[in-house]
């Protein structure tokens, strides 16, 4: 159950079909082609998409003082039901090992079918209101709107 005081949501109706958007999530390759808001590039590290399997993405871009900015972030997916839903948090690492996460996170994304394409409902959820509040501010509206257009774009331009 949702807590806004702990989590962040967002939804999409994507205009692809399930099965490319579930693609395009789940081949490192590709979701390193979407996933932060350009200009920011993202490398995958770690990808391992099972229960246990670690997830790692390093972001680097511009930041607007013009110096280099950089988000490393470790993780560990805790649940894989493919095209359906995937489930992550920051909280522990490959293999069930404890980190100590800089913004202490668990994310749900769902997928299912409706008229014109796949509703993709992302979930962040915080350990604390204070982690929620800055994750907030940072922007994450705007940055995982951003990353759902270009997910969207990327998943529509698979072939079949």
């Amino acid at each position: 159950m949702s807590d806004e005081r702990f989590d962040l949501e967002i939804s999409r109706v994507m205009k692809a079909p399930r099965a490319k958007v579930w693609r395009a999530f789940a081949d490192p390759a590709h979701l390193a082609q979407w996933w932060c808001p350009r200009p920011w590039v993202t490398a995958v590290k770690a990808f391992e998409l099972r229960p246990g399997g670690a997830f790692h993405t390093h972001m680097t871009g511009p930041l607007p003082d013009g110096t280099q900015g950089e988000s490393d972030n470790p993780g560990c997916f805790l649940e894989v039901v493919p095209l359906e839903r995937v489930v992550g948090t920051s909280a522990l690492l490959g293999d069930w090992r404890p980190a100590t996460p800089w913004l202490a996170m668990t994310s749900v994304f769902t997928f299912s079918d409706v008229e014109g394409g796949t509703l993709v409902h992302a979930r962040a959820m915080h350990a604390t209101a204070e982690g929620c509040a800055k994750h907030k501010e940072m922007g994450f509206e705007a940055g995982w709107g951003v990353m759902l257009a270009q997910w969207e774009a990327f998943a529509a331009a698979l072939p079949a």
